[in-house]
């Protein structure tokens, strides 16, 4: 393997995946792309304490994904590229597609067997 690619690859997994390793911070990501919040407003749109909201921002922050704002008091956080939001949406959709394939293979072995049909 090319040595930059694996460079790459690293920095990718180091950065990006690591940032997007947890549910909570995918949440806040597509929260946050319909448009910026304050730690308060986005805490009630995903039901999580401040607190917890606070560090996973950190992180999100830290990795370059979103960017405060201070507008007076509060401070709004924003998407700082759409194609995250967009990579996540791939991602999304290829786990439905697998996950109807599943179904499928289900549906067939059911029917091989003679069992009931899986809806």
């Amino acid at each position: 393997m090319n040595k930059d690619l694996r460079e790459e690859i690293n920095r990718l997994h180091a950065e990006v995946c690591s940032a997007m390793a947890d549910p909570n911070r995918i949440l806040i990501l597509y929260t946050l792309a319909e448009h910026p919040m304050n730690v308060s407003e986005l805490s009630k749109a995903i039901q999580l304490p401040q607190p917890t909201v606070s560090r996973h921002l950190r992180v999100l922050r830290d990795q370059g994904m979103v960017t405060p704002e201070r507008d007076g008091q509060s401070i709004f956080y924003s998407i700082t590229d759409r194609r995250i939001i967009k990579a996540l949406d791939l991602l999304r959709a290829i786990l439905a597609d697998s996950l109807e394939s599943q179904v499928a293979l289900a549906r067939t072995a059911t029917e091989a067997f003679g069992k009931t049909e899986i809806d």
